[in-house]
Formats: structure tokens, sequence, C-alpha cells
């Protein structure tokens, strides 16, 4: 009897076993899952950053003038009452666009002292 006892115990033993490592949801699943984890986080940190950014300019928007001088100066070509604008046909216009790309890439704003 206890013969008996003592193989289905670990005939038991062994199916949970089976079951944890090998098994639907079991320790193989699980790191599966954790790799599918880490490569949404890492696909989502660009986004996550690129979210920051803009809403930290939303706040600037609202709440300060030269962020709004900033935009009319690099998007419209807006210029002061008291200032002089003197436009290079093919050369500040290609300079400018360069500094605004590169400067939107890096996550900053456009210079407007190209313009000035």
């Amino acid at each position: 009897m206890l013969k008996w006892l003592a193989i289905v115990l670990i005939v038991l033993l062994a199916l949970l076993q089976y079951r944890l490592w090998l098994g639907e949801g079991g320790v193989r699943d699980l790191a599966q899952v954790r790799e599918r984890v880490a490569a949404l986080e890492a696909e989502n940190k660009p986004l996550r950053d690129r979210n920051a950014r803009l809403a930290a300019e939303v706040v600037d928007l609202k709440t300060g003038l030269d962020a709004i001088e900033e935009r009319g100066r690099s998007d419209i070509g807006m210029v002061r009452t008291d200032e002089q604008f003197f436009w290079v046909p093919g050369v500040a216009v290609e300079a400018t666009r360069r500094e605004a790309g590169a400067s939107r890439v890096a996550g900053a704003s456009p210079a407007t002292e190209a313009r000035r």
C-alpha cells in the first residue's frame, strides 16, 4: 500500500513538473511573454519621448509668447515691425529648411536667428 502511494505521488509530481516547465502557461510561456513585453517597451519608448516633447511644446505655446513668436517666424515667415528681413533666393530658404528639419528631428524648436 505504501509503495503504491509513493508511486502515485512521484507520478503526480512528474506531471506537475511537466506542466510547470513545458505546459501551457508555464515557464517557457512566461519567458516568451517577457520578451514580447521588452520588445513592445522598446518600440513605445520613442513614442513616449515624442509625446513628452509635444506636451511640453503645448504647455509652452499656452503659457509663453516666445514660443508663439518662434512658430510665427519659422512656419509663416513673420517679421517684427522694427526688423528688416532680407531674402536671398535659394540660399536662405535652403539653410533655414535644413536648420528647421535638423532641429525638429532633434526635438528642439527651429532656430529663429537665421531670419533676423
